[in-house]
C-alpha cells in the first residue's frame, strides 16, 4: 500500500504533554493516586452563572447555525472587554471573531498567513502547538532560545539577529507558557519595533492575561505604537474561566487580517456552539460571573506562593519564579537527570505528573513545568512526594 500520509502531517510531532497526561490516566485506570501538575487546567468549576446561563441557552433552543464570526451580541461584549483592559479599541462586527477554542485560533491564523519556506520567529521556551502549526502550514519554525538567568524575559538584541528576508511573523505568548514570564514594557516596544521596522506580523496568545502577580503588568502587543494593524490577539476562556471543556476562543485584529481568517474558519468549523455563546452573552458581565474569577485568581496567587515556596525548600532542584499564567519551570540538572528522565521517574516511582520541558523549547532539557492549577491539597501532597522523590535519588 502507498503512503497515504500528507507531508503537512508528518512534520507533526507528538505532543510531550499529552503523552504525560495519557500515561498519568492509564496509572489512574490502575488504582495509582497520581498528583496532576502536568495539565494547565484549572481544577475549579465553572463559574455558576455561565453554567446556568448555557444550560437556559439549550432550553431556549440556541442550537443551530449561528454567523461564522459569532454571535453580534458576544462580539459586543469581547470588545468592551478588550478595551476596558488593553485600551485597544476593536468594532465587534468586523474585527472580532469566535472560535472553538484558542487552539483552532491560532491553527487558522498561522494557516491564513504562512507560505511554505515563510519563517516565524518563537522566542523559546513556548507552547507546543506553536512550533508544529508553523511546520503544519509549511513555514520554518525559527528558535530563540530566552535565558532561565534574565526570567525568560524576551530578548529583542536576540530576536532582530534571527530576522531574515524571509521572516514574516513573530509568535509571542504573554503571560508565557511554560516559563511564567510577563514580558515588560521595554522589551515589548523594542519587539514592536522590529516588527514595524521589518514589516512583520505578530501573533499575541493572550490566554493568560488576568494571570498576574506580584508587581507584574500585563501589556497587550497590539496597544503598542504601530501595533495594532499588524498584531493578531489570541485569547479565550479556558483557563480564567474554568473552561478549558467548552473550547470557546476568539480573535481580535484589524478587519484586514480577521477577513482572511474568517474564510480559514468557515471551512474548519464553519461556527462555535451557539448555546455556548448565548450562555456567555448572558452570563459573562454579571456582577456574579466576575466575583467567582476573581476568587479563582486569589487562589492561584496563593497557591503560587505556595508551590514556590515548597520547591525552594527542596534541595537539588531550582525553580524559576513565574510572574504569570499557573506554571513553574524547574531545574533539575543538578540531579544529572534530564528533564525528561527526571519527569518519568517521578510519575512511575511516585506518581507525581510533571512535563519535560524539553518538548517546551530545545534548550530546556534540563527542566520539568509544573502546573499549580491543581487544588491546595494536591500541591501539598505533591510537594511532599517530590520531596521524598529527591531523597531517594541520593540514596541511589
Amino acid at each position: 500500500m502507498r503512503d497515504f500520509v500528507s507531508e503537512s502531517a508528518k512534520r507533526l510531532e507528538a505532543s510531550p504533554i499529552r503523552a504525560i497526561l495519557d500515561r498519568a490516566a492509564a496509572l489512574r485506570a490502575s488504582g495509582k493516586d497520581v498528583i496532576p501538575f502536568s495539565a494547565g487546567e484549572p481544577d475549579f468549576p465553572t463559574p455558576e452563572p455561565i453554567k446556568q446561563a448555557a444550560m437556559k441557552a439549550i432550553a431556549d433552543n440556541y442550537s443551530h447555525y449561528a454567523s461564522n464570526r459569532g454571535l453580534p451580541a458576544l462580539r459586543k461584549i469581547l470588545s468592551r472587554m478588550i478595551e476596558t483592559s488593553t485600551s485597544v479599541s476593536y468594532d465587534p462586527e468586523s474585527e472580532i471573531l469566535i472560535t472553538s477554542s484558542g487552539a483552532e485560533a491560532l491553527n487558522n491564523s498561522l494557516l491564513t498567513f504562512i507560505n511554505p519556506g515563510d519563517e516565524v520567529i518563537i522566542p523559546t521556551p513556548a507552547f507546543v502547538s506553536y512550533k508544529n502549526l508553523v511546520k503544519f502550514a509549511g513555514g520554518t519554525f525559527v528558535d530563540v532560545p530566552l535565558r532561565a538567568e534574565n526570567g525568560f524575559q524576551l530578548d529583542a538584541d536576540e530576536i532582530e539577529r534571527h530576522i531574515t528576508p524571509r521572516t514574516k511573523m513573530i509568535v509571542l505568548n504573554n503571560p508565557n507558557n511554560p516559563s511564567g514570564a510577563v514580558y515588560e514594557r521595554a522589551a515589548l516596544e523594542k519587539v514592536s519595533e522590529l516588527a514595524v521596522r521589518h514589516d512583520l506580523l505578530v501573533i499575541s496568545d493572550e490566554m493568560y492575561s488576568r494571570l498576574v502577580y506580584d508587581d507584574a503588568e500585563f501589556i497587550s502587543m497590539a496597544a503598542l505604537p504601530g501595533m495594532r494593524e499588524r498584531t493578531i490577539v489570541i485569547s479565550g476562556f479556558s483557563k480564567s474561566y474554568a473552561m478549558t471543556g467548552w473550547r470557546l476562543g476568539y480573535i481580535a485584529a484589524d478587519k484586514a487580517l480577521t477577513g482572511m481568517i474568517l474564510k480559514v474558519h468557515q471551512y474548519s468549523t464553519t461556527c462555535s456552539p451557539t448555546f455556548i455563546q448565548q450562555g456567555l452573552v448572558d452570563s459573562l458581565e454579571l456582577p456574579e460571573t466576575e466575583a467567582a474569577v476573581k476568587d479563582m485568581l486569589s487562589a492561584f496567587t496563593r497557591r503560587r506562593e505556595a508551590i514556590v515556596k515548597g520547591l525552594q525548600a527542596i534541595d537539588g532542584i531550582t525553580p524559576v519564579v513565574p510572574k504569570g499564567a499557573f506554571y513553574v519551570l524547574v531545574d533539575v540538572s543538578a540531579t544529572g537527570l534530564t528533564g525528561a528522565d527526571f519527569a518519568l521517574k517521578l510519575l512511575e516511582e511516585f506518581s507525581v505528573a510533571t512535563v519535560p520541558a524539553i518538548g517546551l523549547g530545545d534548550s530546556c532539557g534540563d527542566y520539568i513545568r509544573i502546573s499549580y492549577a491543581a487544588s491546595d491539597e494536591n500541591i501539598a501532597e505533591g510537594l511532599k512526594r517530590l520531596e521524598a522523590f529527591m531523597k531517594s535519588l541520593k540514596k541511589d
